[in-house]
């Protein structure tokens, strides 16, 4: 359907505890792919529910011109469906089974409808989101959570939308499910609208929608054609400031000194009045006269330095507020030759099944290291950064690590204790330094006054992630390997961003286990490794 849309007209949203979310938001979004994005917190999934008809606007109204599927960031589905249940085919398959079988019935070919290739078309889209060799009948419980998320995404193309509703589609999904992603939604005809993190499935879109509180901006062309829009605005709005400034300093200037011009003559014309003698009567009008001048001339000044700093105050609003961390790290250095880590013939067992293949895993760790861990989910990522870190010990096998200057932030980010702040935390992970200077260090990492007093329960995922570098950065000792699962899950962009640029700051080594291309691309890896069917190798970096 080539005319459809999504037509939002005065939408406004509050929470039931009156919290805003959105204020007489107008857009409408037509055929082609658009990339939602904002801050976590602005409100995507909570419009992408508006539109889907899930939630009800508080004013204002939502149209969606064609058939709509929605595919939420979490499915609720339960662990013994199969994948015919999930994909809502499984009535028209018994429907077809039983007329294979001689029975007519009318029930069943009502059941059938169109779908006599049911069977074919599922097979062709499983195919395509590399599920080809899932059974119709295999039991959801029994695949990893990236291969629900593409099941899902199969079930709503099997419904034939006309305008689909993708949130975070690529969380846990592997490097293979997300390029089989890629190629499905590269060939998509219809409206498209679809909230992500994730910046190489951005750059696959055709405009970009910024979400704002009573505004949706739409920008032409993929996210880095947004990005460089936003850094020429951003351009533009620092020299607007530049000149704002120039300009409130020069009405200030100008204002000053034409009130000391008129204190000056009307000092003059005191003087000169008494010294010609002139009636008192007429000294006072001539008196009341430079007064009333030098009020009127104040007045103007006045409004002009007024006019100034409101056009500073524009200017000023236009500026984002980029929130970057600029840190220094000297503690964390490590020396190009010494061993972080050395393990010979690690094996791990689950059960009676060896998680590692042939004699086991062999890694070894050296100096300031930059490592790429990758692998399809189920692999084995997680339990050897468990071996790294000490968290798990192998049966079979030889460790020697670097203990006590080694760091793991796992997915969960659960290495800080919920109930006490962001301060209590930094004290206990770095008693060494004074509070002054804690405060210091915390600031640097965008908490500052009260924010450093929050309590971490109720931090969002990018502020956790930035106590928990805050803790782990400054600790004693400072860490010389540090250990990352999948750090930008859930993570906005900004928080993605803040986290490059803790990594491009640190100067030890790192092993990180992540599926976002365009974010290893950005922090400096200089060794590959990819963990499949239990064995560890060598590679170069994937082609992006």
């Amino acid at each position: 359907m080539s005319d459809a849309t999504v037509i939002c007209s005065q939408l406004s949203f509050a929470w039931p505890d009156e919290t805003p979310v959105f204020e007489e938001l107008s857009f409408t979004v037509g055929g082609g792919r658009t990339g939602l994005v904002a801050p976590n917190g602005a409100g995507k999934s909570t419009l992408l529910k508006l539109v889907a008809g899930e939630l009800r606007p508080t004013a204002g109204s939502v149209t969606v011109n064609g058939t709509l599927g929605h595919l939420p960031q979490t499915l609720p589905l339960t662990q013994d469906l199969t994948v015919a249940e999930v994909l809502g085919i499984a009535p028209v398959i018994r429907a077809l089974d039983a007329v294979e079988s001689g029975d007519v019935s009318e029930e069943h070919f009502a059941t059938i409808g169109d779908d006599w290739d049911i069977e074919e078309r599922t097979r062709a889209q499983l195919d395509r989101l590399g599920l080809g060799h899932l059974a119709l009948d295999r039991r959801l419980g029994t695949l990893s959570g990236g291969q629900v998320v593409s099941l899902g995404l199969a079930a709503r193309l099997l419904k034939r939308p006309d305008v689909l509703l993708l949130d975070e589609p690529t969380n846990n999904l592997d490097l293979d499910a997300r390029r089989h992603l890629y190629d499905v939604l590269e060939d998509w005809s219809g409206c498209l609208l679809l909230v992500s993190h994730d910046r190489a499935l951005l750059d696959r879109m055709d405009r970009i929608a910024e979400l704002g509180r009573s505004e949706l901006r739409l920008y032409g062309g993929n996210f880095t054609a947004y990005e460089e829009a936003v850094q020429a605005e951003q351009e533009v709005a620092e020299k607007n400031v530049r000149n704002a400034e120039q300009e409130l300093k020069r009405e200030k200037r100008e204002m000053q000194q034409a009130r000391e011009r008129a204190e000056r003559r009307a000092g003059n014309a005191a003087r000169n009045l008494k010294n010609a003698g002139l009636p008192r009567i007429f000294a006072g009008t001539m008196k009341r006269g430079a007064q009333e001048a030098a009020g009127r001339a104040g007045r103007t000044h006045a409004a002009r330095v007024g006019e100034a700093r409101t056009r500073l105050d524009e200017a000023e609003r236009a500026l984002r507020d980029e929130q970057r961390l600029t840190l220094d790290l000297p503690d964390t250095q490590v020396p190009a030759g010494r061993t972080l880590f050395h393990g010979e013939g690690l094996r791990v067992r689950h059960g009676d099944r060896d998680q590692f293949a042939g004699d086991g895993i062999h890694l070894t760790v050296r100096g300031p290291e930059r490592i790429a861990l990758t692998g399809p989910n189920g692999s084995g990522k997680t339990t050897l950064l468990r071996l790294l870190n000490g968290d798990l010990a192998p049966y079979d096998g030889t460790v020697r690590r670097a203990d006590q200057r080694i760091a793991y932030l796992s997915q969960r980010l659960d290495l800080l204790d919920a109930d006490r702040t962001v301060a209590e935390n930094f004290t206990a992970w770095a008693p060494q330094r004074s509070e002054a200077e804690r405060l210091t260090l915390l600031a640097r990492f965008l908490f500052r006054g009260p924010r450093a007093h929050l309590p971490v329960a109720v931090l969002s995922g990018g502020e956790r992630l930035r106590a928990t570098l805050a803790c782990v950065l400054y600790a004693a000792p400072a860490p010389q390997l540090l250990l990352l699962d999948e750090p930008t899950n859930n993570l906005d962009l900004v928080s993605t961003g803040q986290l490059e640029s803790a990594l491009a700051s640190y100067r030890g080594a790192f092993v990180v286990v992540s599926h976002d291309e365009p974010f290893l691309a950005r922090i400096g890896i200089d060794r590959w490794l990819r963990l499949a069917d239990g064995e560890l190798t060598e590679t170069g970096p994937p082609e992006l």
